[in-house]
């Protein structure tokens, strides 16, 4: 297991996810707001799209796969390091393989978010042999930050709208079963008041980071979460002190949105910018 408290000057982020041009998600919430939490994002894009994926139609879709190849070939005479990866969008199930050979070649934690579905459907672009795929990244992830269909998806698992706290230890052990290290579940509720993550470590022992539920569901807060935990583990949280810090950081984007435009349509994401620019004042 990774040490998921150092401390290091310098420190960075290399995030491997996509390019949305338009609604807030993947790598233009990734760079802002792992830079705002004092972390140089390092970028390695899987995909150029004129919008995300989810609620737009006729979005263009650029396969990155080549130049991610390209890029990785360039790097290597530069004696790189990272304090963190961080996964997202996989644009291609060669993608994945291109990613457990980052982690392979650069050593430090791994933080995998197995991107693929939510609300208990496969997003547009996948199909199951993805899923397949996608079950390979579970034991090289020191992090795995699934939601809670893409925990299903993984370990088979029959998709449930309410849940509890025994349907997660369940779904925890079998992915551990399969390897998996530290877990963070997105979207976890078992009330009407409040929503957040449940965080498995390596041992079993199982913590909860939830915060005030919101009526609105907006696209791109899962990579939003990502984010926030990612940067806060490399400045030194631990697991569940990362999980609540993103949990929070993501209602107030959500009531953030609210205030300042409550008729927002929501798949174009919350109003973080917001959240970053008082986070200090």
């Amino acid at each position: 297991m990774m040490n998921l408290n150092k401390k290091n000057k310098n420190k960075n982020v290399l995030a491997i996810h996509d390019i949305s041009c338009v609604g807030r998600c993947s790598l233009t919430v990734a760079l802002p707001i792992i830079s705002a939490f004092g972390v140089e994002c390092r970028l390695l894009p899987t995909a150029l799209l004129s919008t995300h994926t989810g609620g737009f139609i006729d979005f263009t879709y650029l396969d990155l796969t080549n130049e991610m190849k390209n890029i990785l070939v360039a790097w290597k005479p530069l004696g790189l390091r990272f304090d963190a990866i961080y996964s997202g969008f996989m644009a291609t199930a060669e993608q994945i393989d291109i990613l457990k050979s980052v982690i392979s070649d650069y050593p430090t934690l791994s933080v995998i978010d197995p991107v693929m579905a939510d609300n208990g459907e496969l997003y547009s672009v996948f199909d199951q042999t993805f899923v397949e795929k996608m079950k390979e990244v579970v034991p090289i992830a020191d992090v795995l930050i699934p939601n809670l269909t893409e925990a299903c998806l993984l370990t088979d698992t029959p998709y449930r709208e309410k849940i509890d706290r025994d349907f997660i230890e369940d779904l925890a052990s079998s992915l551990q079963n399969m390897g998996a290290k530290n877990i963070v579940f997105t979207g976890v509720s078992f009330t009407e008041k409040e929503i957040g993550a449940a965080v498995v470590y390596e041992d079993g022992n199982i913590s909860f980071a939830m915060s005030e539920k919101q009526p609105d569901f907006y696209h791109g807060t899962g990579d939003i979460f990502g984010s926030v935990l990612t940067a806060e583990l490399v400045n030194g949280k631990s697991l569940v002190e990362a999980a609540q810090i993103a949990s929070d950081f993501v209602v107030d984007s959500i009531k953030a949105t609210e205030a300042t435009n409550p008729a927002a349509d929501k798949k174009y994401g919350v109003n973080f910018e917001s959240v970053l620019a008082n986070r200090k004042k």
